[in-house]
């Protein structure tokens, strides 16, 4: 018999809330009040079997039936209580994205605040050092005053100065690249601008544009680390080869094109989200690792590639390949939360794209 002593105390924390909320264990019999805390656990353990009609999540009711199951999964683990490897992977991964939507809705929470915060700032509030700071730091009006020494700033309290400057430097950075995204769905959009602006980071920038767009991360469970991850290395491939055409540039203008496209034509109001994703990945991965040269180029050279794919589509064959072989890695693994049939058509539907992007199977 398990002693009160010999109990975790993680179960204290479990116990209060039995018989007030949870939300899946109503069939606990009337006798549960002589149950030892054994038997509470060894009962709770069985709960975790049940994965239907569990909350979304990023909802409330997620984040009080997560805690739930990992006291749960702790203190049976603490007992020596048999759990099930296959109810541990699953209720574990349930967790996690509770905790990836909560990590998300705090992101985004905190970004709000920030900018909230500045837009409460008062010009009396603000003291005239920190104002003359930020005039000079952020306008040419006051570089040709000549100051005496007597003059030179002091700031009573350089933490509210640095404060003060870098939420309007991120005030800025944010306004504007809103205003260059204001036209993603138009032919006007200024992909080099917003290269430059993101410091050589436009496919990145504009990748992740377009999924938060649409929500696609939340709806298709896309980890927020592995789409960073991948659209990073996806950056770096296309930079392998220093490629003067088909670069990162290249790569976010056919991506914001296919979007304005299927935008504007009411296209996309025939695709579901995984087909939206597929034709965004394809897009982005469309020429991932160009060297540069054409395929022509490799099959008459007889370089390695061309006799991978045996002279067939063998720049566009590599591209979808290494970039599949990327998705393996879990750290770039977009692809995690799919089951085995969503995977195969999303796979199928990128494949078939980015074959498509030959020109030689348009033309006799």
């Amino acid at each position: 018999m398990l002693s009160s002593e010999h109990v975790p105390s993680i179960f204290f924390n479990k116990s209060r809330s039995i018989d007030e909320t949870n939300l899946y264990d109503g069939d606990i019999d009337e006798g549960g009040a002589n149950k030892t805390p054994y038997d509470i656990i060894e009962h709770d353990v069985t709960t975790l079997a049940k994965a239907n009609n569990l909350p979304p999540p990023d909802s409330f009711d997620a984040l009080q039936l997560g805690s739930e199951r990992l006291r749960t999964i702790i203190a049976a683990l603490h007992c020596n209580i048999l759990v099930r490897k296959e109810d541990l992977v699953r209720n574990l991964d349930y967790i996690a994205n509770i905790l990836e939507a909560v990590h998300q809705d705090e992101t985004r929470r905190l970004m709000e605040e920030d900018d909230g915060a500045l837009s409460e700032i008062e010009p009396d509030s603000v003291p005239n050092e920190v104002r003359d700071w930020l005039a000079m730091t952020f306008t040419r009006s006051m570089s040709t005053i000549k100051r005496r020494p007597s003059d030179k700033p002091k700031f009573k309290s350089v933490a509210q100065a640095i404060r003060a400057g870098i939420m309007v430097d991120r005030y800025l950075r944010r306004l504007s690249i809103d205003i260059k995204f204001k036209t993603i769905n138009e032919w006007t959009f200024d992909v080099f601008s917003v290269n430059e602006f993101t410091s050589g980071q436009c496919l990145r920038y504009v990748g992740f544009e377009l999924m938060q767009r649409y929500n696609l991360p939340n709806k298709l469970h896309i980890s927020i680390t592995a789409l960073n991850n991948f659209l990073e290395q996806m950056e770096s491939g296309y930079s392998k080869y220093r490629n003067p055409y088909h670069n990162l540039i290249h790569a976010a203008d056919v991506l914001q094109t296919t979007y304005q496209i299927i935008y504007n034509s009411g296209l996309m109001n025939w695709l579901n989200d995984h087909e939206l994703f597929a034709m965004f990945i394809a897009a982005i991965v469309h020429d991932f690792e160009h060297t540069g040269t054409s395929n022509n180029f490799h099959i008459q050279s007889r370089s390695d590639v061309a006799l991978i794919y045996n002279d067939r589509a063998v720049l566009e064959n590599h591209h979808v390949s290494a970039a599949f072989r990327l998705m393996r890695i879990d750290d770039y693994n977009i692809l995690s939360e799919f089951t085995p049939e969503e995977f195969k058509n999303f796979r199928h539907l990128v494949i078939e794209m980015v074959l498509a992007t030959d020109m030689s199977s348009h033309f006799a």
